[in-house]
């Protein structure tokens, strides 16, 4: 095995999720050592390090700003799913037909990861739990912006405790089987950086294709829409379908201020309130809410989906086991169980 290889297998033991907790190169290099199969020199791992940090598909990543390594939270998924995010972006900027470069497209895409973190910690904070819907963006992308949701966020109606930690109420759970009614319910939803009037209707149907099956459909986009004719055209197509809309008030220069997603994901509550005092928040559109979703839509698309199927097994996890469990721990433990049995890497 090479280098590399032995690299990939040994370094998600040793490195911090949390990038505020990140090794250094220098002591980096003496946890692994005495774990590969042959002497290799402290230039030679430095070296690997580097280049391994730049590839979205090895485990390790870099600091932004600042020294020391972490564990990858961002994959070839995840640049995917961000690609997704961005729309007409990606063709021009600014309203110029100019196309983007390599580094600004690097860029817009960090801001759409950041904002997908942004959101789902903000979900966290008012105890609705989400699930990102990222392979489905590496596999048939085009059809699936028709088909699959950016996230769909689940409201657990008997939940108890606060944002550190939620637990089921057990003895509701059991009155909501007995009635027959779902103790929790789903928004599908969409995300973007901006809306343009170019791809303004494309955007609004992909929300209303993606939420037939949910209770609620939302689109969610980072920066507050201006335009008038936007805003118009926003209500009128609200009032006919019920798709929601609302803005964070996240400019691209909020955005790139803002730490990585992985360092987002692990903010504790008081830090990520120093987060949330930035956003300026409006609703456009309140969603329709249908009193019931679609399970047999999950469950269909599971056998074809593998964001589909990760997404029912997690339900079906927190019933089964009758606890609040957060997407991220359960994928987590997906991805370790499958290290620990089969000496492959979980793929998600």
């Amino acid at each position: 095995m090479n280098l590399r290889d032995q690299l990939k297998e040994i370094l998600p033991d040793i490195l911090p999720r949390n990038p505020a907790q990140a090794i250094k190169g220098t002591e980096l290099i003496e946890m692994v050592k005495h774990r590969l199969k042959q002497d290799y020199s402290d230039a030679t791992l430095r070296y690997h390090f580097s280049i391994m940090s730049c590839d979205p598909s090895s485990p390790i990543a870099k600091v932004e700003q600042g020294q020391g390594y972490y564990l990858r939270s961002t994959t070839i998924h995840t640049l995917n799913s961000a690609r997704n995010m961005i729309g007409s972006q990606l063709s021009q900027s600014s309203g110029n037909e100019q196309p983007l470069s390599g580094q600004e497209v690097d860029v817009v895409m960090a801001r759409a990861n950041k904002f997908r973190a942004v959101v789902q910690r903000y979900m966290e904070s008012v105890q609705q739990h989400s699930f990102s819907f990222e392979q489905s963006f590496s596999i048939d992308a085009a059809a699936n912006r028709w088909r699959v949701p950016d996230l769909a966020v689940v409201q657990w109606i008997m939940a108890d405790g606060d944002e550190e930690e939620t637990t089921i109420n057990r003895d509701e759970l059991d009155v909501f089987r007995r009635l027959g009614r779902s103790p929790f319910r789903i928004s599908s939803i969409k995300l973007r950086l901006q809306l343009e009037p170019g791809d303004l209707y494309q955007n609004l149907y992909q929300t209303l294709a993606t939420s037939e099956w949910a209770n609620t459909g939302e689109l969610m986009v980072a920066e507050n829409i201006e335009d008038p004719a936007i805003l118009e055209e926003i209500r009128s197509f609200s009032s006919r379908y019920g798709v929601g809309v609302v803005s964070f008030g996240l400019d691209a220069d909020i955005l790139d201020d803002m730490p990585e997603p992985a360092a987002i994901e692990n903010l504790g509550p008081d830090e990520f309130g120093s987060i949330q005092s930035l956003f300026q928040m409006r609703r456009y559109a309140a969603p329709n809410s249908s009193t019931d979703f679609s399970w047999e839509h999950v469950s269909l698309f599971a056998h074809h989906n593998q964001d589909f199927a990760d997404f029912r097994n997690w339900i079906s996890k927190c019933l089964v086991e009758e606890r609040m469990i957060s997407s991220r721990e359960y994928l987590d433990s997906l991805r370790d169980t499958a290290a620990e049995t089969t000496g492959t890497e979980y793929v998600a």
